[in-house]
């Protein structure tokens, strides 16, 4: 048994931590970068929940599918060969990933928990695990529900879970691999870095997580050749505390406004009761 999944996450580290080595977009930033121990602590114990979570959805898939999708249906979509499962459950979780993660940064109280994932202001493979538990459980679990009730086979959508899992880590991490022509259809870690960027021009761009074509196809792609972000993260810090973090998105805007550093030597502005969020993104410069 191995409820943390250590065992995996060793794996991941023996991967990343060398290859960012070897790769480095930004040589001088080191593995143990702020907020690293923050980060190790959502790696550790956010994947617990997220593991609940995500088995409540296969339950709520099961009972959908036994409801609401013809068993003629699902037999036929189980019985497609794999090769053609595949890239299917990859071109529908990610249109579901697209507008789930697209709604995270439209609607107020949902920025609330995704907020957090764009607090990091420095990215590499461990960034990808400061989410909040309720965000990644949309993110993930209504794509899956979809594919589990539609019929594709276990066998498959594992595989994809898979390949879900090794690009979000790819995608953050602090690596110079581009991707050639294959970054119009792939996502890439220059695709994700712009949309963590502090610049104002690539706000609200690049929701995909595996097909880069999906933004270009909505009007959301944002990947200027030859550059890449030089800052990331929020307006202001927000304070580098998992419990902090974890109740972020529950309290009322004073205490999320005091949950951020203030700049330099600056006190906090007023709040504005009508803004999306107390803070949002760095401005530009």
């Amino acid at each position: 048994m191995d409820p943390l999944g250590l065992k995996i996450i060793l794996v991941t580290c023996l991967v990343f931590v060398p290859l960012e080595r070897l790769f480095a977009l930004n040589s001088e930033q080191k593995v143990f970068r702020p907020g690293w121990a923050n980060d190790l602590i959502f790696l550790l114990l956010n994947g617990l929940v997220v593991k609940l979570g995500m088995l409540a959805v296969i339950v709520a898939s099961l009972f959908v599918a036994a409801r609401i999708v013809p068993a003629s249906v699902q037999d036929s979509v189980g019985g497609l060969p794999f090769w053609i499962q595949i890239p299917l459950i990859v071109l529908l979780s990610d249109l579901g990933v697209y507008w789930i993660h697209r709604m995270f940064h439209a609607v107020p109280w949902l920025w609330r928990f995704h907020e957090i994932h764009h607090s990091s202001e420095e990215l590499d493979w461990l960034a990808a695990t400061r989410v909040h538990p309720v965000d990644q459980i949309l993110t993930r679990g209504a794509p899956l529900l979809v594919v589990i009730a539609l019929g594709f086979s276990a066998w498959s959508i594992s595989v994809c879970a898979l390949l879900f899992h090794w690009q979000a880590f790819l995608v953050h991490s602090n690596v110079r691999i581009g991707f050639g022509p294959l970054r119009l259809l792939l996502v890439s870690p220059a695709f994700h870095h712009w949309h963590h960027s502090a610049d104002r021009e690539a706000r609200d761009r690049n929701f995909a997580g595996q097909l880069s074509f999906l933004d270009a196809l909505f009007g959301t792609l944002h990947m200027p050749q030859g550059r890449m972000p030089t800052a990331y993260g929020l307006d202001q810090p927000m304070r580098q505390r998992y419990a902090f973090q974890m109740l972020y998105p529950f309290v009322g805007d004073r205490a999320r406004h005091y949950l951020h550093l203030p700049a330099e030597n600056e006190p906090h502005p007023p709040i504005s009761p009508s803004a999306r969020a107390p803070l949002t993104r760095r401005p530009l410069g």
